[in-house]
């Protein structure tokens, strides 16, 4: 290997000349590219644990968020079990529901309901 020509090989002394400036420039510019790469890096690390951090934040709301309507949907099904056991029950006593006019068919003012419904459910 020709001496001067490994930059690590350190068995000879450069000489001060304008090629050893040139040297020093260029170790300078490696180290600042160096440093800003290592900011940047370490930017970039932080961005991506940041947006880590924030997804799983949005995770967990979406979740409550899912149970919170699961609750619902289930209290609602209650709901419609319970109404639909009423009008069953209801129904063999109800007079209007036996011989149906035309207002309670084309869903006309609740004054067509039986009063007894009016009152309970005060529609």
């Amino acid at each position: 290997m020709a001496q001067g020509s490994d930059s690590n090989d350190t068995s000879y002394t450069k000489s001060p000349s304008p090629g050893n400036t040139q040297g020093a420039q260029d170790d300078v510019r490696k180290v600042m590219r160096r440093e800003k790469n290592r900011i940047a890096a370490q930017k970039s690390r932080l961005r991506q644990t940041q947006k880590a951090d924030s997804l799983h934040l949005e995770s967990e709301n979406l979740e409550k968020e899912n149970a919170a309507l699961r609750k619902e949907v289930k209290r609602l099904g209650d709901e419609v079990k319970y109404l639909s056991s009423v009008l069953s029950n209801h129904e063999p006593l109800c007079t209007n529901l036996n011989s149906p006019s035309s207002d309670l068919l084309y869903g006309a003012h609740h004054s067509s309901f039986p009063q007894h419904i009016v009152q309970h459910y005060q529609i």
